[in-house]
């Protein structure tokens, strides 16, 4: 059975940080490529960042610096690390995997929403002011 499980979600402060997991099981994490998106109230789906296998990572213009992915290809992980939290953060943050590498990049680097074949059920975070 394939699954993404995310963890870390929570209630946060303002200008505090989290770090969000990603765990994978049931399919080839080498050949997969892993991407965070976000998705608040009345919004689209927005991608975050991805990361491959290979260490290969991308992210949105508009995330660069207050975020950073990192996996940890033994433990079929990968992670979300958010600094700086504004409530403008606040959303349901997602996991995703497609063996498509471009299919996930695109959709982080230009918003091109594609039918990625694995998603997690997210990680709430909510950030007050």
């Amino acid at each position: 059975e394939v699954q993404l499980v995310e963890s870390g979600g929570g209630l946060v402060q303002a200008g505090g940080s989290l770090r969000l997991s990603c765990t994978a099981s049931g399919f080839n994490f080498d050949v997969y490529t892993i991407g965070w998106f976000r998705q608040a109230p009345g919004k689209e789906r927005e991608g975050i960042a991805c990361i491959s296998s290979d260490g290969s990572a991308y992210y949105s213009d508009s995330k660069e610096g207050r975020f950073t992915i990192s996996s940890d290809n033994a433990k079929k992980a990968v992670y979300l690390q958010i600094k700086t939290l504004k409530p403008e953060d606040t959303a349901v943050y997602y996991c995703g995997a497609d063996s498509s590498r471009s299919q996930v990049r695109r959709w982080v680097l230009f918003g091109h929403q594609a039918n990625i074949e694995f998603w997690g059920q997210g990680t709430p975070v909510t950030v007050s002011s």
